[in-house]
């Protein structure tokens, strides 16, 4: 028989069952607004060559201890051929990988973008080519013989359910025209992908300098973008080329890759990674660290 008692006790039960699920709620959302940390960075692999000196082989192995040292959460590669990257997977296997060759499939260099499987959970990626048909794969109408594309990532940190964009390209090294057409496209497909209001990393080889051409104005315009070496708390190396040619560390303001973020994001630190091995450079560029936290 279903007492008073009874009903008292059972609704007593409901109500607390009901508080400690409100309450569980409340602190995952709280837990869930708490700043995250990331370590990003973006490193031009340079193609994997045979040609000594700074072969692939000679290379690789100090290309996975600068890695390791920067330990990046999720880093853009540019420059990087198929079997190249299966080698840097193989040597990281805390990491995962996602890209596509410029021309098509497996051929060509790759815009990879590498991340912490363990952290990370890819929900969403696509790729596009800086042309006027971005949607043909290995498409290129500008009048650069390179072809030139962008790999984008949508990411869930597992532990937060936090979400963000990471987009990974490389803009053409020869025609300024090509650059600036790039740099619209590019600014165009992020407003087109991240509808959702999620925050946006776009990093990559630019092939440009601040303030001497306008691709780089072009990506800031209207704070579109921000750039962490300007936004950075604290910067190291930050009056070194970071195309240095197999040559070390250079002074100069030739500073070509970049991190820039949109939304929500604040830079600790931005450092260009000066690393060498027994002389040996992991490339022929020096990759660019950045410390995030995404609020």
């Amino acid at each position: 028989m279903f007492t008073r008692f009874n009903r008292t006790i059972c609704a007593l039960y409901l109500l607390a069952a009901a508080l400690g699920t409100l309450t569980c709620n409340f602190m995952a959302r709280a837990q869930s607004a708490e700043p995250i940390a990331l370590r990003v960075a973006t490193f031009n692999l340079r193609f994997a060559s045979d040609k000594k000196p700074n072969s692939w082989a000679e290379r690789r192995p100090v290309v996975r201890a600068c890695i390791e040292e920067m330990a990046p959460d999720v880093m853009g590669t540019q420059g990087g051929v198929y079997p190249q990257l299966k080698d840097v997977a193989a040597d990281l296997p805390d990491y995962e990988w996602i890209g596509l060759g410029r021309d098509g499939g497996s051929r060509g260099e790759f815009m990879a973008i590498f991340y912490r499987k363990a952290r990370f959970e890819p929900l969403e990626y696509d790729h596009f080519w800086l042309s006027d048909t971005p949607n043909v794969i290995a498409s290129t109408n500008w009048g650069n013989t390179n072809r030139r594309m962008t790999t984008w990532v949508r990411f869930r940190e597992r532990a937060s359910g936090r979400g963000f964009y990471v987009f990974n390209t490389h803009l053409d090294h020869a025609l300024r025209s090509a650059r600036e057409k790039g740099a619209l496209l590019i600014r165009q497909r992020v407003q087109e992908v991240a509808t959702n209001n999620l925050p946006v990393l776009l990093i990559g080889d630019f092939n440009a300098e601040p303030g001497k051409e306008k691709t780089y104005d072009m990506f800031l315009e209207g704070d579109f973008f921000a750039d962490t070496w300007r936004t950075a708390r604290t910067r190291r190396n930050d009056d070194l080329d970071t195309f240095h040619n197999f040559r070390g560390a250079k002074k100069g303001t030739f500073r070509i890759d970049w991190i820039l973020t949109r939304g929500s994001w604040e830079c600790d630190a931005n450092e260009v990674v000066v690393f060498s091995r027994d002389n040996q450079f992991p490339s022929d560029h020096h990759p660019v660290l950045a410390r995030l936290r995404l609020r």
